[in-house]
Formats: structure tokens, sequence, C-alpha cells
């Protein structure tokens, strides 16, 4: 008999009982609730039940496979950005992928809960694509990870972003409503374009310095759509500075021999209200050291206009 507490009210039986029996297949949950062997309060629920505070959930044993620990996620602190009670925020790394999943056995989540055990309800906010470094959310609660999920349904987060593009961009600043629409390509990648059919996407781009063939600029996205800055700046385009999907293939094969080894787009700044204490809150990732150096080389050789502040 397992009592749901403030950290589990509201969540799914089936998620309650896939976090509580660590290494049981999804398949086996689904059929002890629809046996009716997992009982709240007495009585049988379907696996969308929503559980509340105090409710008595009755778990029948089960046996749980043995853990291959071969395949268990290294542990591994990442820079840390802020922590508190209820959030740890972190400044991820290009190249990690932010969970298991896709030909990844693991991700950053996975390596921070190795590392903090203790720990035990720590969940992403938010999603960052692997190439894409800087501000990366966690939550520590469910509670915080409720609200904050709220507020980002809601619009009511400011997220920025710095990327280096293609060309001369015009203005200096310029919204992009292009819708966006997701599909596999032959290889089996997660692709998207924009499309008439896809989903309404909105960004905000504001000129922050520029050079002769290449440009620095604030992205604020007004929506969350997968690869939506991308998508958006190669339809302009625009494309970034080394994207290996969307990008300029030839362009970017010139940037790697200039020393660019990764794509240039790094999430730089996310203001939001704090889950517990109501206030405002902005968390700032300084560009990675590979792409400030990047950055520094464009204007010892060809003398940047700088445009706006940084």
């Amino acid at each position: 008999m397992v009592t749901v507490d403030e950290g589990s009210d509201g969540q799914r039986v089936d998620n309650f009982l896939t976090r509580l029996l660590k290494g049981v297949p999804k398949s086996h949950i689904y059929r002890i609730l629809r046996s009716g062997e997992v009982r709240v309060d007495g009585g049988r629920v379907k696996p969308e039940h929503k559980l509340a505070i105090g409710q008595t959930v009755r778990v029948p044993p089960v046996r749980i496979a043995e853990r291959d620990d071969t395949r268990a996620a290294p542990p591994r602190d990442f820079p840390l950005l802020f922590e508190d009670a209820h959030l740890l925020i972190v400044d991820k790394p290009a190249g990690v992928a932010v969970h298991g999943g896709s030909g990844v056995s693991f991700g950053l989540i996975e390596q921070v809960r190795m590392a903090r055990p203790e720990l035990r309800d720590l969940e992403l906010v938010h999603r960052l694509d692997r190439e894409t470094s800087g501000v990366l959310l966690l939550a520590k609660k469910r509670s915080a990870l409720r609200r904050l999920h709220d507020e980002l349904r809601d619009g009511a987060t400011d997220k920025h972003y710095l990327a280096l593009v293609d060309g001369a961009w015009r203005d200096d600043k310029r919204t992009v409503r292009a819708a966006l629409h997701k599909y596999v390509n032959a290889d089996g990648e997660r692709r998207v374009s924009v499309s008439a059919d896809g989903q309404a996407s909105e960004t905000v781009f504001r000129l922050q310095q520029r050079w002769p063939d290449a440009c620095l600029l604030d992205c604020e996205l007004l929506t969350g759509r997968t690869h939506q800055i991308r998508v958006h700046l190669q339809h302009t385009g625009h494309p970034i500075a080394g994207d290996d999907k969307y990008g300029d293939f030839e362009w970017n094969r010139t940037l790697a021999k200039q020393g660019l080894k990764r794509m240039f787009l790094h999430a730089h700044q996310m203001t939001f209200t704090h889950p517990a204490s109501g206030e405002p809150m902005t968390v700032t990732a300084p560009l990675p050291p590979a792409l400030q150096g990047f950055v520094d080389r464009l204007d010892a050789a060809l003398g940047g206009d700088s445009h706006g502040s940084h």
C-alpha cells in the first residue's frame, strides 16, 4: 500500500507506477492495471486516472528484471547556473542529448539522476536539440514541473537564443511567422519543414552584430516547436552556421576549416516565474568558449559592425 504524497498529486496512475516500479516494462504495468490488481482507495482505475494527495494505491508484487548496469548512464555533473529546493538549471554542452532514445542510450537527465540519486522526482522542464548548448531547466518536484509546464504552455516564459547565420541580415528586428510540419525522412530522421498545414510558429529575430558574410542574431521564441529557429532561419535564406540538418553544407565545410566544429545555436537566456516564490527569474548562460572564440576571430579578421548590445 502506497499513500499518494504531494509530489505525486495530480499524476496519472500509469506514470506513478512507472516511476515506482523502475525496470518493470510498461506493457506489464498496463496489464496489472487492466486486470484490476492495482486499486486506488479499493477501486479499479484506468491508466489515465489522476491521483490525489492522501489516496492509497495497492501495488501488487511484481518481479523487477535485474538491471543491466553496463548500460546505466555514467553519473555526470553539468555546469550549474542555478539551484534551489525546486529547480536545477544547467548550462547544457553541445553534443549531449537531453534524454535517451533514438539511437542514444542515455542523455543529460539520466546522467544527472545517476549523479544526484537523492533527487527522486527530477524531470526535464523543456528540451534543447542535441547540438544546441545553453540554459536547460530541470524540476526537482512535480509541483514545480506542473507550474513551469503551465507557464510554457501559456507562453509566459521568455526564451532567447544566439545564432550565427549566413549572409547579410537586413533588418534590425524581424518577426517570422511560418507554420511548421514535422515528418520523418527516408533515413528515419525527424525533420521539420515550413508548410501551410503545419503548426503556427513565430520567432522574433534581432540583429546583434554583422560581418560581411555573416550575422549574429538574438532569436526570441514565441512558440516552442521542434527545430523552430533552425527551420525559420533556413526559410529566410539565412541558415545557421554549422547546422548539419538545415544548413548550407558548403559553408559549413568552410567554417569547419576555420575552426567552427559545431552548430552556432546557443540558448542564451530564459525568463520565467519561479514556481514556488512567484518571483520573475532570469537565467543567462554566456556563449561557450568555442562560439565566443569564433566570434572573436571574425572580429579580428573582419572588424564586425557591432550592432546593439550583446
